[in-house]
């Protein structure tokens, strides 16, 4: 029988820990963990998205700041805007909601974000930190489907993953994150000649393409472990899943699988940058003569 891993459970226990970490945190130094969130225009799926996350923010303990911009906004006044926030010592965490409007630089955007707020892993420096193996943010979609796999035991060393999707802050990371827990990986996106047949020799499937019901159930392998990370309008993941979970070993669902975990990160990954930031400030007030 096809398991399904849900992460709204897992996501809960993650939100608690953070909640209890930032209370200890302000407990004993007064700072409380606050992210800010920053949208430009007035996409309602996009503003849904924000208000969920900084409900969210406030009942783990964490500080909601919201900023938004008009949907004519500039590249370098979207800059501006989060330079300024990457300065502020108040703000712990940055997130930019994306995709943002199409005039405006999306990669130069995520590049004014300080390294040490970018609790959302969008910037080069997570990217390399991620591919790396060293110490910094991870992407918070992929970060949490590695934690989602590793609480459902699936074996990861040795499998052979193929991750369907190519963005930088989805596909390309989730396959770093993979390979840095010892599965081979391939790369492949919706341009790939003969998809079908490479993903039929998944052991581990991470579709992660945007587009509704794309992977079919006879591209899988029997007993496959198959990952959606698609949110498509109606509550559709990027897998057929009824044809899907007729063949996998463990899918995950649409809503409910990947979703409650990127917001877990998400607020994991900011009250780690408030303490982190603390004991800096702490560290520099100390060494003054």
């Amino acid at each position: 029988m096809t398991k399904l891993m849900i992460g709204t459970d897992l996501a809960a226990e993650l939100v608690a820990k953070a909640a209890d970490r930032a209370r200890v945190l302000q407990d004993e130094t007064g700072v409380q963990p606050c992210l800010a969130t920053v949208l430009v225009g007035d996409d309602p799926a996009s503003a849904t998205y924000v208000r969920m996350k900084q409900n969210r923010s406030r009942k783990a303990g964490i500080a909601s700041r919201s900023i938004v911009l008009p949907a004519e906004t500039t590249t370098g006044e979207l800059v501006a805007e989060l330079r300024k926030l990457s300065n502020d010592p108040a703000v712990h965490g940055i997130l930019l909601q994306h995709p943002v409007p199409a005039q405006i630089d999306e990669r130069a955007a995520f590049e004014a974000i300080d390294p040490a707020k970018d609790v959302d892993g969008v910037t080069m420096h997570a990217f390399a930190a991620m591919a790396f193996g060293e110490p910094g943010f991870r992407s918070c979609t992929p970060g949490g489907i590695l934690r989602l796999l590793e609480a459902y035991d699936v074996p990861i060393e040795g499998a052979h993953a193929v991750v369907i999707g190519r963005s930088p802050i989805l596909g390309k990371p989730a396959g770093m994150l993979l390979l840095a827990s010892n599965a081979t990986v391939t790369y492949t996106h919706s341009r790939t000649r003969n998809l079908p047949e490479i993903v039929r020799t998944a052991d581990i499937v991470v579709a992660a393409v945007g587009m509704p019901n794309f992977v079919r159930g006879d591209w899988l392998k029997p007993g496959a472990v198959v990952v959606d990370a698609g949110y498509n309008d109606g509550n559709v993941g990027d897998v057929h899943f009824d044809e899907a979970a007729a063949v996998a070993s463990s899918i995950t669902p649409v809503p409910g699988g990947v979703g409650p975990m990127t917001i877990a990160l998400l607020l994991e990954q900011t009250v780690a940058a408030a303490e982190a930031q603390s004991e800096t400030a702490v560290h520099s007030l100390a060494t003054l003569p």
